[in-house]
């Protein structure tokens, strides 16, 4: 598999099921200490990331990683220069331990469904416990946009999309076609 490429549920043609197959998967835990195959998947995966100026965040299993590992921008978001170590961060097998706050609606979209937004609801702020890139143990606070960013690449380790949450879709006039036969709407 081309590491670059990010899986997608579909593509003009119809549902990708190889791909999906992988999206759908749950991921495994990174095992502790860091052995080499993670820190290689580690590495991969920022690569890939670091080579796109579309995404807020990346999880290990939209490339064909099915590990618990994402990584995301932390500042500058929505800035299309090149980042800097400082402006992402790695989270390795990342657990919510706290919310705060009521949900807020907002549309978001993804990689792995491209051509759509869906609203979905998200806390504002959430604590994390993770291992850090270099596999050191950290719990941090995140809030607004970056706590949803993180709240939708965890989401992608178990499995789930923004498809799978009950808010309008919004797609281009141009893909109605392909929308309707992936969702059954008009």
């Amino acid at each position: 598999m081309d590491k670059n490429r990010v899986l997608t549920l579909w593509d003009d043609d119809g549902v990708n099921e190889k791909d999906t197959a992988v999206l759908r998967q749950k991921s495994a835990e990174v095992p502790v200490p860091l052995d080499k195959e993670s820190l290689n998947a580690v590495q991969t995966l920022i690569d890939c990331f670091l080579e796109r100026d579309d995404a807020s965040g990346l999880a290990a299993p939209q490339i064909g990683i099915t590990k618990k590992i994402i990584v995301f921008r932390n500042k500058n978001v929505g800035e299309k220069e090149k980042l800097k170590p400082e402006d992402f961060e790695v989270l390795i097998n990342p657990r919510i331990t706290q919310t705060r706050g009521e949900k807020v609606t907002m549309a978001e979209g993804c990689l792995s469904c491209p051509d759509v937004q869906i609203e979905v609801s998200r806390f504002p702020e959430i604590k994390i416990r993770a291992l850090n890139a270099r596999g050191e143990k950290i719990s941090k606070r995140y809030l607004d946009y970056v706590a949803r960013v993180i709240q939708h690449e965890i989401d992608h380790l178990d499995g789930k999309l923004i498809v799978d949450y009950e808010g309008d879709i919004y797609y281009p006039k141009r893909k109605e076609q392909l929308m309707s036969k992936l969702f059954g709407k008009t």
